[in-house]
């Protein structure tokens, strides 16, 4: 048998897909975490076990690791069942390829279908976010130029008229172009370099929370479901408040919208801890996960799968770019954002890893 001290599949262990290792018997040889975290199962307690008995499979994939083991074939299956040991069905895909590593002849790696799909939508968005933050970027540089243009001249225009009523023409176009100007260093600053040091996510999460108080006296109820046992993150403190109040204060002001009437509405910032995640294409250990709960109206369903794009907004007078920094934030701390949302029922979950 292999012994923890001598183990030479201690790479696999980094591996975010689960790894079974088998003998020429069909017995488990070799657990990594991912598969003890998927399966239920214990690595050393089911050393020695045959694979069907800790796998829970069915007839057909013992029939095709038997005829992989008689011809030397490798196998694929998209779309196999798996019991857990506490009973549950997962469908998982399979691939089992050759190894010859003493009395190892089989690697068996499963993965979630949803996992993958997850993956993919995670690729996607992010090559879609890159794209559209360059042209929003180009965009920005073209106008910034034109826009001091204009305030330059409409002031040198106030200086020349005569007419106070006059005046209140230019102050509008100054003030407007300030605030196009604004906006414009907001698609422009989310590529400063992060500034990493230790921080606390509850101490983020309650300056969030005296944030919106102050915005929004007495017309919310901030609650909170903090495991307090989570240990510090490193990463970039002002990033991670200004991601988490931009989705708060998207939450706050859809609940501000709702008709008259409704009651008082709710925010929940609730943290975890998760194991064994993959965040952007990587495996970690541990994770934080963040979440932010409302009971607003939800995010209308026409734009959830464009939500983080830039200039998409649900709300009248929304200029769209909150989720958008707030996506590029978590991105830049390699993790990733996700929201569910239907009527009374939003919820943002933002991971972190440790």
């Amino acid at each position: 048998m292999i012994g923890v001290e001598s183990n030479p599949f201690g790479g696999l262990d980094l591996l975010s897909s689960s790894i079974i290792l088998l003998d020429a018997d069909l017995r488990v040889r070799y657990v990594n975490p991912a598969a003890e975290y998927l399966l239920a199962i214990s690595g050393r307690t089911v050393r020695g076990s045959r694979f069907d008995a800790v796998a829970g499979c069915s007839g057909a994939l013992t029939e095709a690791l038997s005829n992989a083991l008689a011809h030397g074939w490798n196998y694929s299956e998209p779309n196999t069942e798996i019991r857990r040991n506490d009973g549950e069905t997962l469908h998982l895909n399979c691939a089992v390829n050759q190894v010859e590593n003493g009395d190892v002849r089989l690697l068996v790696e499963f993965w979630p279908i949803e996992q993958q799909i997850r993956a993919t939508r995670e690729e996607r968005l992010l090559e879609q976010q890159v794209a559209s933050r360059e042209l929003i970027r180009n965009l920005a540089h073209e106008i910034k130029n034109p826009l001091g243009g204009i305030r330059g001249a409409a002031q040198l225009l106030e200086h020349e008229l005569n007419n106070p009523g006059l005046r209140e023409y230019t102050q509008v176009i100054i003030k407007e172009t300030d605030r196009l100007q604004d906006l414009m260093a907001r698609l422009l600053s989310p590529h400063r370099p992060m500034q990493p040091g230790a921080v606390n996510i509850h101490e983020i999460l309650e300056r969030v929370r005296s944030l919106l108080t102050a915005e929004f006296p007495g017309s919310l109820a901030i609650c909170r479901d903090y495991d307090v046992s989570l240990p510090e993150l490193v990463g970039d403190r002002e990033q991670l408040i200004q991601a988490v109040l931009n989705v708060a204060r998207n939450a706050a002001q859809a609940i501000m919208n709702r008709p008259d009437g409704e009651a008082a509405g709710r925010i929940t910032f609730r943290t975890r801890v998760v194991r064994q995640v993959t965040l952007v294409k990587r495996r970690f250990p541990l994770a934080l996960e963040l979440q932010v709960i409302d009971d607003g109206p939800g995010i209308p369903e026409a734009i959830q799968e464009r939500m983080f794009y830039p200039l998409v907004s649900g709300r009248e007078g929304g200029n769209g770019l909150g989720l958008t920094l707030a996506q590029s934030f978590v991105l830049q701390h390699q993790g990733s954002i996700e929201c569910v949302s239907r009527k009374g029922y939003t919820c943002f979950t933002i991971r972190l890893p440790y």
